[in-house]
């Protein structure tokens, strides 16, 4: 919940110049609040970079004040959304049957996903991190077909690194986008379980990008507050690119 129009806009138009030269290694979808969605989509039209909505409602229509359909986020010019993001689990109740519910209603609206998933402090200090992991991860994915996870990428977001200044170890990144690898291999295949995308958030700043992009199961990043800056973003999706310029993608 950050910038009004006018600097949001500006701040898209300066990320749109910047980062066309490296669209041919990295994607990068910008998701700006749900009232900037439209003025940001507009200036971004004709360039590589695609935007998103932070959240979506597990409705289609209907009476369910406050809360913004899948359709309407298309109309207002999203291709993507977030969901389960831990401020929405944790911040606002949401459930983990719920984040399911919003998924397929994403896929049935022909969105693209950024689901996250992602353990407290509290789950990880007791050795709970990669249960709590699987089990986000499951029921999100229940009723998904192996066709549809190619519109989905898994975020993993420490709940314990967001807006904290700390985040994960490269150990620690690394051991988790491992496991929710293996979750997914469990779930449908081996192959699948390796090309998914599986980006990392959480206090991802450009002090840290290169060494959590180039980690071998770290496809990206889901940038937070780093993405308010251009070039603090600028410098992560540098990063990012580099790393798909170094090994092949999953």
């Amino acid at each position: 919940m950050n910038l009004d129009r006018a600097s949001g806009v500006a701040l898209g138009v300066s990320m749109r110049e910047a980062l066309e030269p490296l669209a041919s290694a990295v994607e990068v979808v910008l998701f700006p609040s749900f009232t900037l969605i439209e003025p940001v989509a507009a200036a971004l039209a004709g360039s590589p970079l695609a935007v998103g909505g932070q959240d979506c409602a597990a409705e289609a229509s209907g009476a369910f004040t406050g809360q913004v359909s899948c359709g309407m986020l298309k109309e207002a010019g999203a291709s993507w959304c977030v969901i389960g993001h831990s401020e929405r689990r944790h911040g606002l109740g949401e459930s983990d049957e719920m984040v399911g519910e919003k998924v397929l209603r994403a896929l049935a609206s022909g969105m693209n996903i950024v689901l996250c998933v992602g353990e407290t402090k509290h789950e990880r200090e007791i050795g709970h991190a990669h249960q709590v992991n699987a089990r986000q991860l499951r029921a999100a994915l229940v009723g998904v077909s192996e066709a549809q996870m190619d519109r989905i990428v898994i975020a993993y977001e420490p709940v314990w690194a967001i807006g904290t200044g700390l985040s994960a170890s490269a150990q620690d990144a690394q051991d988790a986008h491992h496991q929710l690898r293996r979750e997914l291999t469990s779930l449908y295949n081996a192959p699948l379980g390796d090309c998914v995308r599986i980006v990392y958030g959480g206090s991802l700043n450009p002090a840290n990008a290169s060494t959590l992009c180039a980690l071998p199961d770290v496809d990206g990043g889901l940038v937070g507050g780093a993405s308010l800056k251009a070039p603090d973003f600028l410098a992560v999706c540098a990063a990012a690119a580099a790393r798909s310029a170094a090994m092949p993608a999953h």
